[in-house]
Formats: C-alpha cells, sequence, structure tokens
C-alpha cells in the first residue's frame, strides 16, 4: 500500500515536472512571436481564453447585424441600400470566419451558438443600443467599427495563427465600413441644418458607448493579464481606448461636430487627450443583460436560427445525397478482384 502511493506521489510529479516543461517550451514560442497552429500542443488555458475571445468575437459580428439591418429597406436611396446590405453581409462572414476559427480549437458550432442564445456567452455590449435614425448607422461605421478596427488590427499579430489569419481579411473590410460610416455622416453634416443636428444628436448618444466597447479599465480586466502573457492581446483596454479618442477628435473636428465630454482636453505633458470618467454601472448593466435592446436582439437571433432551421437540415440532406452518390459511383466503376469476399 506504501509503495502503490509513493509510485502515485512519484507519477504525479513527472507529470507536473512535464506540463512544466512543455509550458515553458510553449511561452518561449510565444515570446519569440512564432504563430501556434491547431496541431501543437497547447496548456488548457490558452485553449479556453482563445475559445472564449473568438466565440465573443464571432456573436459580436453577427447579432451586431440586427441594429443595422432593419435600417436596408429604410436607407433614403437605392446606393445606401446596396451598400448597408453588403456591410450587413460582411459581418456575416466575419462571423463564419471567426466560427471556424474556434472550431479548430474543438468546440462545435452547436456548442458556440447554444451558449449564445442560452445568455451563457456574451457579446460587445455596444449592439444592445437602438439605431433610432439613419445617422446612426452612419455614427455606428464611423465610430464602432473605427472602434472596432483599433481593437482588432493588434489581433492580426495574435500568437494563434487560424485566429490571426482571420483578423486580417476582417481589418481590411472592417476599414471599408468606417468609411462608409464616415461618409454617410459627412453627407449629413454637409446638408441642412436639421441633418447636421440629427449627426450631433446621434453622435451625443453613442460616444460613450462606443468607449465603454473596450472593455473595463485594466485594473478590473479579468482576462486581459493572461491573454496578454499568451500573446492573444497585444495592447491593454486602457490603451486602445486612449488610441482612439486622440484619432477621432480631429475627425470630429474636421465633420464640425462636438464630442460630448466637457473634461476633453489636450494633454501636451502626455501627449494625448484628457477625457471624462465612464459610466461603468450603465457598463455593467448593459453587460449584464439590462439594456435598451438585450431582450429584443436575442429574441430576433433566436428567432433567426429557428426560422432557419429547415435551409440548414436540407443543405445537410442535399450533401448526403450528393456523397453518397458520388461514393456509388466510384463503386460501380472499381474492378472486382478474387480477393473482395463479398464478389467471392
Amino acid at each position: 500500500m506504501y509503495t502503490q502511493s509513493f509510485d502515485t506521489q512519484t507519477n504525479a510529479k513527472v507529470e507536473r515536472a512535464n506540463s512544466d516543461s512543455r509550458e515553458d517550451a510553449f511561452l518561449a514560442r510565444i515570446r519569440r512571436d512564432e504563430k501556434i497552429e491547431p496541431q501543437d500542443w497547447m496548456p488548457d488555458a490558452y485553449k479556453k481564453t482563445l475559445v472564449r475571445q473568438i466565440s465573443q468575437h464571432a456573436h459580436s459580428e453577427v447579432v451586431g447585424m440586427l441594429p443595422e439591418g432593419g435600417w436596408i429597406t429604410r436607407a433614403p436611396s437605392l446606393k445606401r441600400k446596396e451598400i448597408l446590405l453588403a456591410k450587413v453581409q460582411d459581418e456575416g462572414g466575419h462571423g463564419l470566419y471567426l466560427y471556424s476559427a474556434a472550431e479548430t480549437l474543438g468546440v462545435t458550432r452547436d456548442e458556440l451558438v447554444d451558449a449564445l442564445h442560452s445568455g451563457k456567452a456574451k457579446y460587445s455590449s455596444i449592439f444592445n443600443y437602438e439605431t433610432k435614425t439613419w445617422a446612426d448607422i452612419g455614427i455606428i461605421g464611423w465610430l464602432v467599427d473605427g472602434a472596432a478596427i483599433m481593437n482588432q488590427v493588434p489581433l492580426c499579430r495574435c500568437s494563434y495563427g487560424p485566429y490571426a489569419r482571420a483578423m486580417i481579411r476582417i481589418c481590411k473590410e472592417e476599414s471599408f465600413h468606417q468609411r462608409q460610416g464616415f461618409d454617410i455622416v459627412h453627407a449629413l453634416c454637409k446638408g441642412a441644418a436639421a441633418q447636421k443636428a440629427m449627426a450631433q444628436e446621434s453622435l451625443n448618444r453613442w460616444w460613450w458607448p462606443t468607449l465603454m466597447m473596450f472593455g473595463p479599465h485594466d485594473s478590473d480586466s479579468t482576462h486581459s493579464g493572461q491573454a496578454a502573457e499568451y500573446g492573444i492581446k497585444r495592447l491593454s483596454n486602457d490603451e486602445l481606448r486612449q488610441k482612439f479618442v486622440d484619432v477621432t477628435v480631429a475627425q470630429a473636428e474636421f465633420l464640425g461636430l462636438t464630442i460630448p465630454d466637457p473634461a476633453l482636453v489636450w494633454n501636451a505633458e502626455r501627449g494625448h487627450y484628457d477625457f471624462g470618467s465612464i459610466d461603468w454601472d450603465e457598463f455593467w448593466k448593459v453587460v449584464n443583460g439590462e439594456g435598451p435592446c438585450n431582450e429584443s436582439r436575442m429574441q430576433d437571433r433566436v428567432s433567426a436560427f429557428e426560422n432557419g432551421r429547415w435551409v440548414r437540415e436540407a443543405a445537410s440532406a442535399h450533401a448526403t445525397k450528393r456523397a453518397e452518390r458520388a461514393l456509388a459511383a466510384v463503386a460501380a466503376k472499381a474492378p472486382v478482384t478474387t480477393h473482395d469476399p463479398v464478389a467471392a
């Protein structure tokens, strides 16, 4: 009995030593900026962090189609309808790229979608705000997609290969989305006084929720430290938020719009803009499901999923039949040999 206990303890120590050695080698690869691929060994914590972040990103792309989708038929011209339709389609594609990247980590698409629909998985809080006017579509493109680009460009250098490669294409498309939004706002600001006032009113509503998109302060962020250690996150929440503010102020000035923050001022000593305090109570309220549109967003997403079930089932059945016909055709052309027990 003593020998068995000793052997068990020894084996446990050997396993821990091997695991520590593999993790040290893994972290060394991260420090060398090597890409980790699906077939490579990785710590469970690394995989868990990736699944959480990539799936949340995918959910945000898919749910993000909803605030703008309702404006496709209400856009002011055929050109604007076509552009907005293309943008919403792009967002669906981004979700597909990201779900596919998450699947390389061993999680299934059904598991990811179920987590979203059940409320276990999160998506960006920004999509729980209402799009009340056409100006909101422009502001979303300019600010929300601009913030997304600021957050996502560093992910192109993420340590996990499939995620990094997906982000390269996504960021290229998001840059067009930002230009589309800026173009809408620019047109409104050059138009009648009422149109510019609509753009200003929209900016007033969306500015602070956009700053919240980058997540809580670094000191309050649960996952940022480990994500940074694993080379998944390159810049902190506060660094990204500061970069966004610094870039966006000049754009607002060009448009002739006023950012709704009386505390906003250039700090020559820091070389950055100082800005006011974010209402974190509102942020956590929206994150925890109490935002203006949380309930309706999930209802719409689940309804769309269920209404499209017959399409997925039909496509699956068709794919199965095609595969069966292909196998039958190969079998029909295969020569019969004496080694075939069935033929014998």
